[in-house]
């Protein structure tokens, strides 16, 4: 787990629960080797407006709408960001399994509705070997993310 979140979160006495898991990297593995549904799995997605970084979180069953996105962040350079532009922003992370914790890396967070209407949320904690799981109450609390509808549902390909 992430020192700066284990930190942040027992500094703030919040109740959260760490589970080990096979490695895993997608965020649908992860919710598989654990046999749980991907609608409570807060996944992050790193993308560029104009010139920031942004950190977007959503179910891990969803994808990015970009044109919501580009709505409301106000600009229209909104594309997905790549490892090598934030990957020494998180320097106690896996690159791709940043916790959805931006506030902690001075980057803001924008948190899809669908997600946010469930009680409790589970999300990569640094690793890509655990997870945690905690209230989205005390999420939202302790990180102030913008709450918005910016995913969509994925498709499966046609074959």
């Amino acid at each position: 787990m992430s020192p700066t979140l284990k930190n942040y979160l027992d500094e703030n006495q919040v109740p959260y629960e760490v589970t080990a898991h096979p490695e895993a990297y997608t965020s649908q593995e992860i919710a598989a080797t654990l046999h749980k549904t991907g609608k409570r799995l807060g996944k992050v997605v790193m993308v560029k407006a104009g010139d920031r970084l942004v950190m977007c979180v959503l179910p891990a069953h969803e994808l990015i709408d970009i044109g919501r996105l580009e709505t409301i962040l106000g600009s229209k350079q909104v594309r997905l960001a790549t490892e090598e532009e934030f990957k020494n922003i998180f320097p106690d992370c896996d690159v791709g399994a940043m916790p959805p914790f931006g506030n902690l890396y001075h980057v803001p967070v924008y948190l899809d509705e669908r997600l946010a209407q469930y009680d409790k949320f589970y999300f990569e904690a640094g690793s890509h070997t655990e997870i945690v799981t905690m209230s989205i109450d005390d999420y939202r609390r302790l990180v102030s993310p913008q709450v918005a509808l910016f995913g969509k549902f994925s498709r499966p390909k046609a074959a």
